[in-house]
Order: structure tokens, then sequence, then C-alpha cells
């Protein structure tokens, strides 16, 4: 039986696009069910519906009822945050502990919490003198940033990087990233550990925390 996933996006949507792209591949075990945003406006609705996926505009996007009315109705077994800028309602996050995950573009712990999206985590990460930076696949709890690791890639941090610069080589794993913990949680029934292989036309390297190896 496939995984169906909802997708929550407030932006363009291009890993939208790219979990699309690795999903549409035969034996993936997922489809994209449903797309939902806060904005209406949200590039992410358009690639939807030249995909033929069913989209809904929250009216109140931190109404749980709204959301929990939606993704059950769609019958969801997964819901997956791809840049999506507001927090999920607490009741919402309860109701599918364990079946939502979030991708952010740092290596949490470190740069993560409210507040912390787009350019600002990339200036927070060359402020820091971080010598790697890279995207974190995660459980989402009713803490920003905060569920518990998944998977994670690195990018190193050049000395003349800008945060422009940045965003666009975290951004290619990113791509890698989310699908990959996609298809792992449609091979387990449930989102679980995974790690990336390793690409040679990548400077990303997978990694995963000791703790959370399977």
């Amino acid at each position: 039986m496939e995984m169906r996933v909802a997708v929550a996006a407030s932006g363009r949507g291009s890993n939208l696009a790219a979990l699309l792209g690795e999903l549409a591949k035969d034996g993936s075990g997922a489809r994209v069910a449903l797309v939902v945003s806060n904005s209406a406006e949200a590039g992410a609705l358009a690639i939807a519906r030249r995909h033929g996926i069913p989209v809904h505009v929250f009216e109140n996007y931190s109404d749980p009822s709204e959301w929990n009315r939606v993704l059950q109705a769609a019958a969801i077994d997964l819901v997956v945050l791809a840049g999506y800028l507001k927090q999920v309602p607490a009741d919402t996050v309860t109701t599918w502990r364990g079946r939502m995950i979030n991708i952010h573009p740092a290596l949490l712990p470190k740069h993560g919490g409210p507040g912390m999206y787009g350019a600002r985590v990339h200036q927070a990460v060359i402020a820091a003198g971080d010598s790697q930076s890279g995207a974190t696949v995660h459980l989402v709890s009713e803490e920003y940033d905060r569920g518990r690791i998944l998977g994670q890639a690195t990018v190193p941090v050049e000395p003349d990087d800008t945060p422009e610069s940045l965003a666009a080589r975290v951004l290619e794993v990113e791509h890698r990233l989310l699908p990959a913990a996609v298809l792992a949680a449609a091979r387990e029934g449930r989102p679980v550990p995974f790690r990336l292989e390793d690409e040679p036309r990548s400077t990303a390297v997978s990694q995963l925390p000791s703790s959370l190896a399977p």
C-alpha cells in the first residue's frame, strides 16, 4: 500500500518538486496526495496543480481543527513540512506525532528555533564561523526544530561564502535529503533514521548521529 503524503509549504516549492521527481520512479512506495499552504501565492501550489495534486490554502493556519480535518479527509499517512514557515498548531502536532517531519537548512541543534529560516539561518552560520552547514530532517515536536533528528547532510562553508551562495549549496542537499527521508518512511511504514548514499557529483557528505544509527 502506498504511503499518502501531505506536503506543507510556504514558498516556491523546490523541495516539493524534488520530492515529486523521486516519488515518480517505480517502486517508491509513496505519493504526494495533498499540498497545503498558509499562502495562496505559494509557488508550491502551482507545482501541485500542474501535477494534478489537490491543494488547500488554510483559512486559519493556527486552527488545529482545520489542519486535522483536511489531513484526515485526504487519508494522509505522513505530513512533510518543506519550507513551511509557520508553526503547526500543537494539537495537530500531537495528533500526528511520529508522522510529521520537517527539513531545516542547517545542522540542528545549531541555528534552529523561532524565526530561524531562510537567509537568517545562513547568516547565522557564517557569523558563527562554522566550517560546515547542511540540512536536517527531524520529527516535528511542539518546539521549533527540537524534534528527534532522523538524518543530516553536510556541505562546507567556504571562506568567501555569502548567505546566498551558502543557501544554494545547502538547497542542493535538501533536494536529496528530503526524498530520502520520505522513501525511508515508505519502506518502514513510519519516519525512521536514515542515511544518504554518497554521490561523487556532490560536495555533500551524508551523516547520522551515532546515537540515531539504525
